[in-house]
């Protein structure tokens, strides 16, 4: 039970039944105050009819038909349910209906002071005994006379006592109602939480296909389960990218471990001079820093892909870049009997970290002279595609990439099955997408099976000039 109380359902049912209670007292309140003003005025209206009947009856009869029509009305209507007093200035009594029901009513003269000084009805409500109430008015009915009546308000009481209890039974309906639709509307809504816990639940590293429903409603609970569903496609991708690059990674680096072990238990075998020991420790040096360069690549990579990269941006004229870079790599091409050419029609100005653009260029040329065979040619142009971006294009003549593979070749240790025999870590071209995002940009590749490749490097510049 106490772990009910803690529950988001009881709390929503508790405020629902709390706000539904008070809004239904309030307004029961405002009708009982309406409801008791609206008697009220109805009694102050009856009993200014009965000073307008007296002042009439002065003015016909004088004083004495006044008295007259004092007992006709009180007997009339019971001695019980009305009076009426005459009075002098002074608050001498000089007729009277039957007082005896009435004798705890005396003359206010007080009343009768605020009466002279305004000139206007005054009227006042006064206990009879410990029960009933009775409304009292005074009011002149001739220059020297006033009129002192009242009427018992034990109907109203009634109507009002009645009102109370049909109050307190309808409060109760209300609260035990509110209590019950609350909690049903509250279990309603919340059953399609429940079903996105339950969803939590069931996803396992082994099991993450399982979706939440989406019900169509467009409301605030299907923006949850969509934004959860979400989630667990971003999840489910990474999972699957993380296996993919661990079993990348232990082909990948199964190699050179293996290497440096053969190498190292080959030379204690075998070895007999100490040139053959150096030769193997200057092996074990370049498979190790082969793979420290690889693991280092892999951080840059993963860090520049959760935003934490440790880039310094500067202004930088990135035409110069490129041209440098080309003319590093041209004697490469060229010993490999390959053409190589580099177009940059205009200075463009860009906002970059320049050690980290220039590896994701350089990696991008040594992928082309790397797969064009001799023979082959590469061609580097600079293109002003809007009056935001730059396009560096790379364009060879090597084997191509299939269609299924233009995005996959972007992973992490992915390598086209038939790129394995060529040196590489398949870590080139994944570095050098995420640090050409971390600029702004983006890098995509056109390609078919036998008619070369080309990749389209972008970047937003901040000026532009015509050489």
């Amino acid at each position: 039970m106490p772990d009910l109380f803690r529950t988001i359902r009881f709390r929503l049912t508790l405020w629902f039944t709390g706000i539904f209670s008070i809004s239904a007292a309030v307004a029961f309140v405002l009708f009982y105050y309406l409801a008791v003003q609206t008697l009220q005025d109805q009694i102050d209206e009856e009993l200014m009819d009965k000073a307008a009947q007296f002042s009439s009856v002065i003015r016909q009869s004088g004083m004495r038909g006044a008295g007259n029509l004092a007992v006709i009305e009180s007997k009339a209507a019971g001695e019980k349910m009305i009076f009426f007093r005459l009075l002098y200035p002074t608050g001498e009594v000089f007729a009277s209906s039957h007082m005896s029901y009435w004798k705890d009513i005396q003359v206010d003269h007080d009343l009768l002071h605020q009466l002279i000084e305004k000139k206007s009805p005054v009227f006042d409500t006064r206990m009879m005994d410990n029960v009933h109430k009775a409304r009292i008015l005074y009011t002149f009915v001739a220059h020297n006379a006033i009129l002192q009546t009242g009427v018992t308000m034990e109907s109203q009481s009634r109507f009002l006592g009645a009102f109370k209890r049909v109050f307190m039974v309808a409060m109760g309906f209300i609260v035990g109602f509110s209590a019950l639709s609350g909690w049903f509307l509250v279990q309603k809504a919340l059953s399609r939480v429940d079903t996105i816990t339950r969803t939590a639940k069931s996803i396992t590293g082994s099991s993450l296909q399982k979706r939440v429903p989406v019900t169509g409603s467009k409301d605030e609970l299907d923006d949850l389960a969509s934004t959860f569903n979400q989630m667990l496609d971003r999840i489910q991708s990474l999972v699957s990218g993380i296996r993919e690059m661990g079993d990348n990674m232990a082909h990948d680096l199964k190699s050179p471990v293996t290497r440096i072990r053969g190498t190292a238990e080959l030379t204690l075998l075998q070895g007999e001079t100490l040139e053959e020991f150096h030769s193997m420790a200057a092996g074990t040096i370049e498979e190790s820093d082969r793979l420290l360069d690889m693991i280092n690549t892999m951080l840059v990579i993963s860090r520049t892909r959760a935003g934490e990269g440790d880039f310094h941006f500067e202004s930088m004229d990135l035409t110069q870049m490129i041209q440098e870079a080309c003319d590093l790599f041209a004697p490469v091409a060229e010993d490999k009997d390959i053409a190589f050419s580099c177009y940059a029609p205009g200075r463009f100005e860009v906002t970059a970290d320049v050690n980290m653009l220039q590896r994701a260029f350089s990696n991008l040329l040594d992928n082309a002279i790397k797969y064009t065979n001799p023979g082959g040619q590469i061609t580097v142009q600079m293109i002003k595609k809007t009056d935001a971006l730059v396009a560096i294009q790379i364009t060879d003549t090597g084997p191509g990439i299939a269609l299924q593979f233009h995005e996959r070749i972007f992973d992490r240790f992915f390598r086209v099955e038939s790129s394995r025999t060529s040196p590489g870590s398949g870590l080139g071209l994944s570095f050098a997408r995420a640090i050409v995002r971390e600029h702004k940009g983006d890098i995509h590749v056109k390609s078919s099976p036998g008619e070369g490749a080309c990749f389209t490097l972008t970047l937003p510049y901040c000026n532009f000039q015509v050489i």
